[in-house]
């Protein structure tokens, strides 16, 4: 993956951080955060499916998140199994009021570029919050092998955004990626205050 562009550098960020008592919440019900988790991995190498199906003509696209999607579908893996050592079943998904919130958000119909750049910033969004939420995971959880287990998958999520963004930079003039993220920052503030702060659940 090539550098960054300064201007992608400087608009990343989440303006509202997660509430530290999210922390102590999702350690009561760490089943169900675990169920949540593996859901999320789950739809996160779907999604990259779909987009590398819809835009298939963007070889640099298709080339950068074709190890995504294999990547995510490892994690999956990992979380699945960390719930059967556990005795525990992967149980049944649950409705993401976070990423349904951000969906109604994207760009309906109107130029075809502004679509691209709304569903991969949506992506580096879902995966800046992940990485946001498993930074928390890893250093206030009080289980050490809890900590370690979420500081791998905070690692890998902050990469994983900076390349929606960078492939947004690469087809899309940058000065329009850098103002759209600014409104999708605001937008993703609004919705995090306005959810209920649950401890079953990554977002």
């Amino acid at each position: 993956m090539s550098e960054l562009s300064e201007d992608t550098r400087n608009i990343l960020g989440l303006q509202l951080p997660t509430d530290p008592r999210w922390v102590n919440l999702a350690e009561k019900t760490l089943e169900d955060v675990l169920t949540d988790h593996a859901f999320c991995e789950q739809k996160a190498a779907t999604s990259c499916i779909s987009i590398i199906q819809k835009y298939s003509h963007l070889e640099k696209l298709v080339s950068e998140l074709s190890p995504i999607v294999t990547e995510e579908w490892g994690h999956f893996r990992l979380v699945l199994a960390e719930l059967h050592k556990r005795g525990l079943q992967l149980g049944k998904q649950r409705k993401d009021e976070y990423v349904n919130a951000l969906i109604s958000f994207q760009q309906k119909g109107g130029d075809p570029e502004g679509r691209l750049l709304d569903q991969l910033l949506t992506m580096a969004l879902i995966e800046a919050r992940s990485c946001e939420r498993f930074k928390r995971l890893s250093e206030g959880l009080e289980d050490p092998y809890m900590q370690k287990f979420y500081r791998r998958f905070m690692e890998s999520e902050a990469g994983h955004y900076t390349l929606f963004i960078e492939l947004a930079e690469n087809y899309i003039n940058r000065e329009r990626v850098r103002n759209r993220w600014k409104e999708w920052l605001d937008y993703e503030a609004t919705v995090i205050r306005s959810l209920d702060l649950r401890g079953d659940r990554i977002h």
